[in-house]
């Protein structure tokens, strides 16, 4: 009975998690996608850790990156499940929320 008590800042138990990551990993996104000044419009997997990004175009600066438990960023942004199977080495691109996504290699990866 103990994975059903909810700990406030804890991550809430998923029926079914579809990404290749637990939901409690952390992931990084920026500042101004928490605060709601900016949208998810960039999504990368890594192809050497498996790890995240949920960000915008650009290079962000340093100071805005946050990590971020992966489940938490999923309640901002459900349309985000979409991406799950996102292979490693590549990127999901969208031009705004609610838009379809693209997805490709990413060239970040190929240097």
């Amino acid at each position: 009975m103990l994975n059903q008590i909810q700990i406030a800042g804890l991550p809430k138990p998923m029926d079914s998690w579809p990404f290749d990551q637990s939901p409690d990993c952390a992931v990084i996104t920026l500042r101004q996608i928490l605060d709601g000044t900016a949208a998810i419009l960039e999504v990368s997997h890594d192809s050497d850790d498996h790890g995240w990004q949920f960000m915008t175009p650009g290079d962000p600066k340093e100071e805005d990156l946050v990590l971020i438990c992966f489940s938490h960023l999923i309640e901002l942004d459900s349309s985000l499940l979409e991406l799950a199977q996102l292979e490693p080495g590549w990127i999901a691109t969208r031009v705004s929320p609610g838009k379809p996504w693209r997805c490709e290699p990413n060239p970040d990866e190929a240097r």
